[in-house]
């Protein structure tokens, strides 16, 4: 667990730094700033300014009822944007801020209705990675971030994904959406973060990721329920979503010879285990090797989607990954890409 609600003061090298700078300039100017989160890149504005997070929507191709979360600097500013609080907000926000989980509560005056697309909750979440902490310290405000990426498109976890799908200004590129894209690495979970819908009486999950339910319950002393019709809206709850260009298809181990087999004289892109049966006749324009292990499968997740996407096949084979709490917000990733 992550935990504590004083702020971060991350350590980068002065060219960081003077990146980080330059990011909040942008940012206080009511530009677009593309910055690493420990999930994935997040498309920032100022959370305060109307005009600077509708050029999110915008840039994005997003719906306007879409609700976009808010990134704070720590728990102590969770009140501003919050107008209550119940006690299993603060007991999560201790024992995960900073860290990939998303909180939603009942919104406060501070929260526009572009922020909660026009909803009375507003999603709040104090990320961990070292840059997004230096951004949000050295802006000295909040900032509201969805993925960096085309709505609906693969999620980025590199600054190169950003590029490629959003682009950046620049006197090659004047009419680029985002001003500044700030390039972190590779970002280390993956997988956008838990939400726990906290509206109502009991704690209900809306999206899983790298902090499971079992974490949850651990802290709250109960299990969270599930999301029923009533629950807001929040980000990645679409049944399409994630999605490459190229149609995705997923089909267990066992089925997969029989299904490459069908599929002959179509361009392949597979991703599977190495243990996975092939025909061994199949010609696959791209084989990419899934992990075993589910934290490492998550954090490549995007990555190999955008390399399979890319491999100018006609269609994705993905075997299904392996079942259990882990592996959950993987399969909730991998199910939503294939609706599309």
């Amino acid at each position: 667990m992550s935990g504590g609600s004083t702020s971060l003061a991350p350590t980068l090298d002065a060219a960081a730094q003077a990146q980080i700078a330059r990011a909040a300039a942008v940012l206080r100017a009511g530009g677009l700033v593309a910055f690493p989160t420990e999930t994935v890149y997040g498309l920032g504005a100022a959370a305060a300014q109307p005009e600077a997070v509708r050029r999110i929507f915008a840039a994005k191709g997003r719906p306007a009822d879409h609700p976009v979360i808010v990134h704070l600097r720590s728990a102590n500013e969770i009140d501003t944007w919050a107008r209550t609080v119940p006690p299993a907000a603060r007991a999560l926000a201790a024992a995960f801020w900073p860290g990939p989980l998303t909180l939603v509560l009942p919104r406060s005056a501070q929260a526009h209705d572009l922020i909660t697309g026009g909803q009375d909750s507003v999603g709040l979440r104090c990320p961990s990675h070292p840059w997004a902490q230096a951004l949000l310290q050295a802006f000295g405000g909040a900032v509201a971030a969805p993925s960096a990426n085309r709505f609906g498109h693969i999620s980025p976890t590199t600054a190169a994904h950003v590029r490629a799908d959003l682009g950046e200004r620049s006197d090659a590129t004047p009419t680029a959406a985002v001003d500044l894209v700030l390039d972190g690495g590779a970002c280390p979970v993956g997988i956008e973060s838990t939400i726990v819908d906290l509206t109502a009486d009991v704690p209900r999950l809306l999206r899983p990721g790298s902090i499971t339910r079992e974490m949850l319950a651990a802290v709250l002393g109960h299990a969270v329920a599930e999301a029923g019709a009533d629950a807001p809206r929040a980000s990645g709850r679409l049944d399409s979503h994630y999605a490459p260009r190229t149609p995705l298809e997923l089909v267990d181990a066992a089925a997969l010879p029989a299904r490459i087999n069908a599929l002959r004289g179509q361009r392949l892109a597979l991703l599977a285990p190495a243990a996975a049966p092939l025909d061994g006749g199949s010609d696959l324009a791209l084989r990419l090797i899934a992990p075993a292990d589910a934290a490492d499968y998550a954090q490549r997740l995007y990555a190999f989607l955008h390399e399979l996407d890319a491999a100018a096949a006609d269609r994705i084979l993905v075997v299904r990954p392996p079942h259990g709490p882990l592996w959950e917000a993987v399969q909730d990733r991998l199910r939503r890409a294939a609706a599309a």
